[in-house]
């Protein structure tokens, strides 16, 4: 997929969650199954579980609405890897940009056992039943929820900017959103990669640093490389 990303200044979210009959699920289940099969003996550690993916998104200014529904992991990854036939839908999802005292930017390397193995890019994932509150989707907390997981890091050791970075790359939409924390850079990936040791199956298996446009790596998705140039012009 190659698509130019457009980025974008945001303020205020009205993500409504609402039930959908997804057509591409319910008619290609069979293949869907089937390949959600051939994944899973290749990384036994994935997980048929429920996420959410959206639609009808509209932009207006520094505002963003759109709709998303629940469906199954299986479905997500055979959408992606089929190289997301159904045009309608978007993979919307929140990343939080964890930005040290001393300006670097901290990036995680995704462990093998992951689908997404080898990519480097912020803490993040694709949102979840637990991320609806009264009928819509916080992204905010689904960072925060992120962030604990992938480096033990909590609420309180960062403070969140106010607006998000849309960086629009297709159907794929990342909203990020800069966590700014009072520690320097090789303090805080010394605290991350100590908390990976503990983890008996950690989700990242590296930490990287971005100081300068010389650090960006091809590993990196054109929505991080894109949301980086941006901020270290």
């Amino acid at each position: 997929m190659k698509t130019t990303p457009e980025i974008h200044r945001i303020s205020t979210l009205d993500l409504k969650v609402r039930r959908f009959d997804w057509t591409f699920a319910r008619e290609r289940r069979g293949e869907v199954d089937a390949h959600f099969a051939e994944k899973q003996r290749e990384k036994p550690a994935l997980w048929n579980g429920r996420i959410l993916l959206g639609r009808n998104t509209v932009r207006e200014r520094e505002h963003l609405s759109g709709e998303y529904f629940e469906t199954d992991f299986a479905s997500f990854l055979a959408w992606r890897d089929w190289g997301f036939p159904d045009r309608g839908i978007f993979n919307g999802f929140g990343m939080g940009a964890l930005q040290s005292s001393d300006g670097a930017f901290l990036l995680g390397e995704m462990a093998g056992h992951t689908s997404n193995a080898g990519r480097i890019y912020f803490p993040a994932g694709t949102p979840d039943p637990d991320d609806v509150k009264d009928g819509a989707l916080d992204l905010a907390g689904s960072i925060v929820r992120e962030i604990a997981e992938e480096t033990g890091l909590d609420a309180a050791d960062y403070t969140m900017d106010a607006h998000w970075t849309c960086v629009l790359t297709g159907p794929l939409v990342a909203l990020i959103r800069i966590l700014r924390v009072d520690s320097t850079a090789e303090a805080l990936r010394a605290r991350i990669e100590a908390n990976l040791a503990r983890q008996t199956k950690p989700e990242l298996r590296a930490v990287h640093l971005v100081r300068g446009r010389a650090d960006l790596r091809p590993a990196m998705p054109v929505f991080v490389t894109a949301f980086l140039r941006d901020r270290l012009r």
